[in-house]
């Protein structure tokens, strides 16, 4: 019986070479991809790494790339849902009392998912160290988050986080309350969405995702179980996404009148 080839990766090295995998990671490959496709799924249920039925993530991610244009979506959602599971297995929780660890775990798995999604439209050659060593990949993309997360953190040091009241200023929770950059009257100037956006991309991962669920209409909390909701959604309780949306609208207001002359 022929057995299903492997496809080589594309991307070059600084030394003129293709990447390759490594010598076991392509071995299992063949053998992988041999299988019924019932029977990956199950292996994908494996996360014992010392048990021989279990998918390396190297091989979990060829899975999937191989796969982009495949429409038995069932297939493809099982295999991209032990992938991103070992991910956020791998990512920092976020502490109680610093929100850094927060940003770095939703930043990074939003790029990563970010560029499964660009492999699936067109061949991305970023995702072929991946496929070599995974966790080195991860870990890179982790570290450039990182960078990001502690310098944003710097930068909006000046909101101060008072740990005995577990609340922010009262200075900074009642300039939150009182803007809404949404309601502004500017809001149909075009020089003054621009100036949204921009600062929008600039907030921390969690911070963005909570006022563009909020521009959209999306209510932070509600008593109908039914109702989509931004705490249901990012799996946290109104305290926090309140904390949340009251220091992005400070950075907000900070970013739309720095340079506006009263």
């Amino acid at each position: 019986m022929n057995k299903t080839p492997i496809q080589p990766l594309r991307k070059i090295s600084l030394k003129g070479e293709v990447y390759a995998r490594l010598a076991n990671i392509e071995a299992k490959l063949v053998d992988i991809v041999a299988l019924p496709r019932d029977e990956i799924a199950v292996r994908c249920l494996v996360h014992d790494d010392n048990d021989p039925d279990y998918i390396p993530s190297e091989c979990l991610m060829y899975l999937i790339r191989e796969n982009r244009t495949d429409q038995q979506g069932k297939y493809f959602e099982t295999v991209y849902k032990a992938l991103t599971e070992r991910v956020l297995t791998a990512l920092p929780l976020a502490e109680n009392t610093d929100l850094t660890e927060g940003n770095i775990r939703y930043e990074t798995f939003g790029r990563f998912t970010e560029l499964l999604a660009k492999d699936r439209m067109d061949y991305l050659e970023k995702l072929d160290f991946f496929e070599i060593r995974f966790q080195s990949a991860l870990a890179t993309l982790r570290a450039d988050v990182e960078r990001k997360a502690y310098t944003d953190k710097k930068r909006s040091a000046i909101l101060e986080f008072d740990h005995d009241t577990g609340r922010f200023s009262e200075e900074v929770e009642r300039a939150a309350r009182d803007f809404n950059p949404f309601e502004s009257e500017e809001n149909d100037d075009s020089d003054y969405r621009l100036r949204l956006d921009k600062a929008i991309d600039s907030l921390p991962a969690m911070q963005k995702a909570i006022v563009e669920m909020m521009r959209k209409g999306i209510p932070i909390d509600s008593i109908d179980p039914e109702a989509v909701t931004i705490a249901k959604t990012l799996g946290k309780v109104e305290k926090t996404i309140r904390t949340h949306r009251d220091k992005a609208f400070q950075a907000l207001r900070a970013a739309l009148t720095e340079g506006v002359k009263p």
